[in-house]
């Protein structure tokens, strides 16, 4: 198959949790996503090669298909795949229903560089997606599920990403978040190995903050969830306690460090619920960092005088690092994607004019034995027989275009696409000038068959 008909076959459809508010994010991400259910599933969709890219907070499916598979390709394909996804949580199937995102061919292979190198992420260049979409991507060959698209695609995205996080600051905003979380929270609570802290929910940045509250010491973790068995996976990777949800208010009662990450579209935490929760505790500030979008904790909490209120942006503003910087970290990155990008597809077209090549190679190299098998030719009488029957095909199917006659094999020729197989064939041999009718002069059709009989073929 040609390869740009190769790699439009590349078909992805995703959910990302931030898409999702209330009931639907609960419904989707209530449990961490099982990658080999995923792949499992993708058997009801006829394909040469599946991959998919399953974290706590997306659900992504990919596959490279035949021309024709699925009945009306591509929309067939886009409706199959989003079908498995709507079908996960027993969700009303059909697009429509869901916020899905879908990609075909280069925007496919581009959403994959993007999500490897943390631009499609809620906190830009956290660095744990990199670690994820490599697992998913190992499970996936290993099972033998992939082939020569993703077994190209994802390792070149991953280098990519690699460029990315040595070549721009982009991987130092997550961490300066995450460092400045923990400046304001010793600012606030001096020694952070005699504090308490929260985590509520289980997106990408309540998780990064976890790992590093647990480097700074902090003795004790609690996470929470409404899924028990999300909560209990997450104290199981942070190496912490874990809370159900309608604990809640007395988990907040004993907190110190807060982080929510829930983004359900409605406040998880008010101001209410804080004014209550620093009354048990007698005053002792609270320091909360509402990491999610929609936010999770009622804007007016700022206004109680031992609640501390920051979202991701006041961290930033506190790593001093403004919108513009960022932008043009991102826009630096996405410069390298896009360049590593064209450089992928452009080997991955050169490659698929390889077996073309190696067969003109085999067929003149076949040619050139058989004329020096016989020896009786002369060098002159050999290299011009060589030159002849190289020539006598392209010089018939010239000719038998131009005048529309039958050629020796019975291929009737064509006046109408004469003219692209003459530009053909000046392109591929580097001529320049044409003689009558637009054919090369010293070319191929220049060729008479005078010319072409000096050399005879010995019995």
């Amino acid at each position: 198959m040609a390869g740009a008909a190769f790699f439009e076959q590349l078909y992805l459809v995703g959910l990302h949790q931030r898409g999702l508010i209330g009931g639907l994010r609960d419904q989707f991400f209530a449990e961490e996503p099982d990658p080999a259910h995923f792949l499992t599933a993708l058997e009801r969709v006829p394909h040469r090669e599946a991959g998919v890219v399953v974290t706590c907070e997306r659900i992504e499916l990919l596959v490279v298909t035949d021309e024709g598979e699925c009945g009306s390709a591509p929309q067939a394909v886009l409706q199959a795949l989003s079908g498995i996804i709507s079908d996960f949580a027993g969700a009303r199937s059909g697009e429509e229903a869901l916020p899905l995102y879908h990609y075909r061919g280069g925007a496919a292979a581009a959403h994959i560089f993007r999500t490897a190198a943390s631009l499609d992420s809620q906190v830009v260049g956290e660095p744990q997606i990199l670690g994820q979409v490599k697992e998913n991507y190992r499970h996936a060959m290993t099972v033998g599920k992939t082939g020569p698209l993703l077994d190209a695609v994802f390792p070149a995205a991953f280098a990519a990403a690699k460029r990315v996080r040595t070549e721009t600051p982009l991987a130092e905003q997550p961490v300066s978040i995450a460092a400045s979380a923990l400046q304001v929270a010793r600012q606030l609570h001096g020694d952070l190995r005699q504090r308490r802290a929260l985590l509520i929910g289980l997106g990408e940045m309540c998780e990064l903050l976890g790992a590093e509250l647990q480097k700074a010491a902090v003795p004790d973790i609690v996470v929470t969830h409404e899924s028990a068995v999300r909560a209990e996976a997450a104290a199981a990777r942070l190496s912490c306690h874990f809370l159900p949800m309608a604990e809640l208010d007395h988990a907040l009662t004993e907190a110190d460090i807060v982080v929510s990450d829930r983004g359900a579209g409605s406040w998880t935490i008010t101001k209410q619920m804080v004014a209550a929760a620093l009354k048990r505790r007698r005053n002792r500030p609270i320091f909360l960092i509402d990491a999610a979008m929609p936010g999770d904790i009622e804007a007016s909490t700022s206004d109680l005088s031992d609640a501390f209120l920051y979202d991701l942006g006041d961290l930033e503003a506190v790593a001093l690092k403004g919108r513009a910087s960022r932008q043009m970290a991102v826009q630096l990155a996405q410069d390298i994607l896009d360049q590593e990008l064209s450089a992928f597809e452009r080997r991955h077209r050169e490659r698929a004019a390889g077996p073309t090549i190696g067969a003109l190679r085999a067929h003149f190299e076949a040619v050139r034995q058989e004329v020096l098998a016989d020896p009786k030719l002369d060098r002159d009488s050999a290299t011009r027989l060589l030159v002849n029957r190289l020539l006598h095909r392209p010089s018939e199917i010239l000719r038998h275009d131009a005048s529309g006659e039958a050629a020796d094999d019975g291929a009737v020729g064509d006046p109408d696409t004469f003219g692209q197989v003459a530009e053909a064939a000046r392109l591929l041999f580097g001529l320049q000038s044409t003689g009558q009718g637009g054919t090369p002069e010293s070319g191929l059709a220049g060729q008479s068959e005078k010319e072409a009989s000096k050399v005879k073929e010995k019995p």
